[in-house]
């Protein structure tokens, strides 16, 4: 599985990739990368199949480990479009790339 760059992240997701949060609710809500779908890699498992397999995913978590598990599991399981935001939810706000979440209320983004 391929890592890329949080501006190759945000390029990929304009040209239609759907961008995968795997990480837990709280965190999520606490500071995500515009636009990220929410599914916790705690629910992985059970709920993969609410993934669409004609989409590239980019998968996102804090730092890139999570997500990097995410994605393997997703290959194994027949997803053949899938990449690993590298750095995680800290490169994208590090980027300066939108964010959104309870963190940055008040910020202009």
């Amino acid at each position: 599985m391929e890592d890329i760059t949080p501006q190759e992240g945000q390029d990929r997701v304009k040209q239609g990739a759907m961008l995968v949060d795997v990480r837990e609710q709280n965190e999520y809500d606490e500071l995500r990368a515009e636009g990220a779908t929410l599914l916790p890699l705690s629910e992985l498992e059970s709920r993969f199949s609410e993934l669409p397999k004609d989409r590239e995913l980019v998968m996102i978590c804090r730092s890139g480990a999570r997500s990097a598990r995410a994605g393997e599991y997703l290959t194994q399981h027949g997803y053949d479009r899938v990449v690993n935001l590298g750095g995680g939810t800290l490169a994208w706000a590090e980027a300066g790339l939108p964010t959104e979440g309870t963190a940055v209320k008040g910020e202009a983004n």
